[in-house]
């Protein structure tokens, strides 16, 4: 039985164009898009005059925390908050407990979010120093990628074996996507403070810890290797200007081999908020310079930064609530990000064109995935209604992340996610969520 849907009046915001039109869904798909008027006969209609249309955010690094993990977070709890924030689609990291280091159990965490996600999913494999034969079955028609931990991060997962990395780079057919810090660095800058500080070390000092020259010896032997193979290569949550110069803004991200992400934290923090923040905007990579966010953003509007995500990744607030050796590194985001980006845009950083963008386009381009990311007619209708003149201020009681805290609390952003459509059904309005598990496997082309 078919189900027409057709949303009115909305300011469309797709492929570079804008302009005042209707959307057509028909079942889980687009069936038309046209400025003006569509015609027909439809089961519901919604009207969003004054609001503007973009196709759904798809965020390419989420850490849902499930299995292993759940007092922090699951996949249910943060799906609600995605689609809430205005995302669609996720793709989640391995470094999950157990690790996402077998076929086996990659396939539980997908067997999961098909009971329990909200929003569409995808999760990458995970590899270690000793799963390459595992990493190297994965199915590149249904998992995202394959996520190399060059630094060390939440989990243990680090890959430091430089044969194991050759050969992961050499034979891997999916993207490689690589978290990028040089762990001789840091190990080395975390000697020097812990002597100077003993166990009271400021969170100010994570940026220099953490540090600029960690991030680009990394990035780089990444990008050496992705050369020396020709290897799909994904280098996750750019911090660094310095970074910047390792990346091509030449071409289309359709014929780019090597690209670059970056995200919400990186774009809106710089070191100044330490003092007042502390443990809260502890990631890593860490949140840099002020010089380091203003270049970020022109790499964003000169693409030479491709796709920007959250890399959400939440803690309790009792393990937040720690000195800086004991406090772990991660923060919720989700439910935020486009809010953030928009709040951005409406001080003239970034055009709300090239956010729809780096948010849905390029992240479908990037990782070729199949019927997404654009609102088209055929595509998967993933959809979000935004009041840009609607202001929401951040608190206990609209967060919606498992760990009931959020790095922004207190923020008044200027505009308000209203409607959130997901495979054509709406799941979000004005603040409920319907309980359907309508999130879908994301599938990848060739």
């Amino acid at each position: 039985m078919k189900n027409r849907i057709v949303i009115r009046n909305a300011d469309i915001v797709n492929e570079n164009q804008y302009f005042k039109g209707d959307i057509a869904i028909e079942n889980s798909l687009i069936s038309e898009i046209k400025e003006g008027s569509i015609s027909g006969l439809f089961d519901q209609e919604y009207d969003a005059s004054g609001l503007t249309a973009i196709p759904g955010m798809i965020d390419d690094q989420v850490h849902f925390r499930e299995p292993g993990l759940t007092h922090k977070a699951n996949i249910y709890s943060e799906s609600r908050a995605a689609v809430a924030g205005g995302v669609t689609s996720f793709m989640e990291m391995p470094n999950t407990i157990p690790n996402t280091v077998t076929q086996e159990l990659l396939e539980e965490k997908y067997i999961i979010a098909s009971k329990q996600s909200i929003a569409n999913y995808s999760f990458y494999m995970g590899a270690n120093n000793d799963n390459l034969k595992e990493v190297l079955k994965t199915n590149k028609s249904d998992v995202c990628g394959i996520k190399v931990f060059m630094g060390s991060s939440t989990g243990n997962m680090l890959v430091d074996n430089k044969d194991t990395l050759s050969q992961i780079f050499k034979n891997s057919s999916l993207l490689v996507a690589t978290h990028c810090e040089d762990e001789k660095t840091i190990r080395e800058n975390l000697s020097i403070f812990k002597e100077r500080y003993g166990d009271n070390i400021p969170f100010e000092m994570h940026p220099q810890i953490r540090s600029e020259e960690a991030c680009y010896l990394s990035s780089s032997v990444a990008v050496e290797l992705a050369k020396k193979f020709d290897t799909r290569l994904h280098v996750l949550h750019i911090s660094t200007a310095k970074e910047l110069g390792l990346f091509n803004k030449k071409n289309p991200i359709k014929d780019k081999k090597i690209t670059s992400e970056c995200c919400i934290h990186h774009l809106w923090f710089n070191d100044s908020n330490y003092k007042e923040k502390g443990s809260f905007i502890k990631w890593n990579p860490a949140v840099k310079t002020e010089n380091d966010r203003k270049e970020l953003i022109k790499a964003i509007n000169e693409d030479t930064i491709d796709v920007i995500a959250s890399d959400h990744a939440p803690h309790t607030l009792k393990e937040k609530n720690n000195s800086y050796l004991s406090a772990p590194s991660g923060g919720p985001l989700v439910q935020h990000a486009l809010l953030a980006l928009l709040d951005l845009e409406k001080k003239q950083q970034i055009s709300l064109k090239q956010i729809v963008k780096k948010i849905s386009h390029d992240v479908a381009d990037c990782f070729k995935i199949d019927k997404r990311g654009y609102l088209r007619a055929g595509y998967f209708a993933d959809i979000v209604l935004i009041n840009r003149n609607k202001k929401n201020i951040v608190g206990k009681e609209n967060i919606l992340y498992k760990c009931g805290w959020s790095p922004f609390e207190g923020t008044e952003f200027n505009s308000s996610i209203i409607s959130t459509f997901v495979n054509g059904e709406r799941i979000f309005h004005k603040g409920l969520i319907k309980e359907s598990k309508s999130g879908m496997r994301l599938k990848f082309k060739s």
